[in-house]
């Protein structure tokens, strides 16, 4: 039986005495889908995720929407689970993304509700309930780059003295992504992954959450690969939320320029990453709407290379690579 059908014999025997629709409500980069279920007798929409169980596992998922939810965040309720079929029947969130309604008038209000949230999530931590984001993961993530970015889709091939720069810009980054504290981790906190709602923001797609650098959600969030800011603005934010974060007795550094340094640092983890799979997407996968974002991302990229003297060697790689004149980068505020 095709998917659609089995799908909706599945919601037919939920409801089985009343008439409802089907539509796309959304889909995400991997194999999972979304269908907003409207009832014809006006009762509040539904939202079933379609994942696949050959491709995907809605078990961490679940767990994950329970930590976050005993974390006291507004995440999707479950009315109903099918994990052999690989069917959730959800609370409707909306369809108001963060990046859908951001400008510069609402963003400090908006922003303020994420970090409240995100500043709960990480005070419910507890480092038996999720994976670490061990040195494994942190550099496989980053093989991403040299895999799919570099060659891929630059079509270049490294010398001996290239692969050197990289491995050593590797090294150093994640020798300071693994020192730091370590709390939940969404993973993808940033504005396509925020809704709109009340109370704010909803969360979803949280199912590949860790425990680790307690930088790494903020610096989703703030160097967002879908939009940019000034880094005056951004750097306001951050303060903020470092100051809320020392008041609730969060780990994070007592000096704020430390604590700025392992915030850049793990963005520089993230954003090789994201161009890594960026190029995947494209390549492997034929999904080209991620390539007009990856301009964005690398300009953050290179900003934290050029500041700090242990990266400026993978600054100039970059520039060797793909000279920032090819460059174009916009959706800023």
């Amino acid at each position: 039986m095709p998917r659609t059908a089995q799908l909706q014999a599945w919601l037919e025997n939920q409801y089985p005495e009343t008439a409802f629709t089907l539509a796309p409500a959304s889909a995400d980069a991997s194999f999972r889908r979304y269908f907003r279920i409207n009832f014809a007798d006006g009762r509040p929409s539904r939202v079933v995720m379609d994942a696949p169980p050959s491709h995907e596992d809605c078990g961490p998922w679940l767990h994950v929407e329970q930590l976050f939810r005993g974390a006291g965040v507004h995440v999707p309720e479950v009315f109903a689970a099918d994990l052999a079929q690989g069917f959730l029947l959800l609370s409707d969130l909306g369809s108001t993304t963060y990046l859908s309604v951001l400008d510069a008038e609402n963003a400090p209000a908006l922003y303020g509700e994420a970090v409240d949230a995100l500043i709960r999530i990480q005070l419910a931590s507890n480092a038996t309930e999720l994976p670490a984001y061990d040195e494994a993961l942190l550099q496989r993530e980053l093989d991403l780059f040299p895999e799919w970015y570099i060659t891929r889709h630059l079509g270049k091939t490294l010398d001996e003295k290239q692969q050197h720069v990289l491995d050593d810009a590797f090294a150093k980054i994640i020798a300071n992504n693994l020192a730091q504290p370590t709390v939940y981790v969404h993973r993808d906190y940033h504005s396509r992954n925020l809704m709109v709602t009340i109370p704010n923001p909803g969360i979803v797609d949280f199912q590949d959450a860790v425990i680790g650098p307690v930088t790494y959600d903020l610096v989703s969030l703030f160097r967002d690969a879908y939009i940019k800011w000034e880094e005056d603005e951004e750097l306001d934010w951050v303060i903020r939320y470092w100051e809320k974060a020392r008041k609730a007795g969060l780990p994070v550094h007592a000096g704020f320029d430390d604590f700025y340094r392992d915030y850049e640092w793990m963005g520089a983890q993230r954003q090789l990453k994201v161009l890594g799979i960026f190029a995947r997407l494209y390549h492997r996968d034929g999904k080209d709407g991620y390539l007009k974002d990856m301009p964005r991302v690398m300009s953050y990229l290179r900003r934290t290379c050029e500041r700090y003297g242990e990266l400026r060697p993978l600054a100039r790689l970059l520039d060797e690579l793909e000279p920032r004149d090819d460059l174009q980068v916009g959706y800023s505020f």
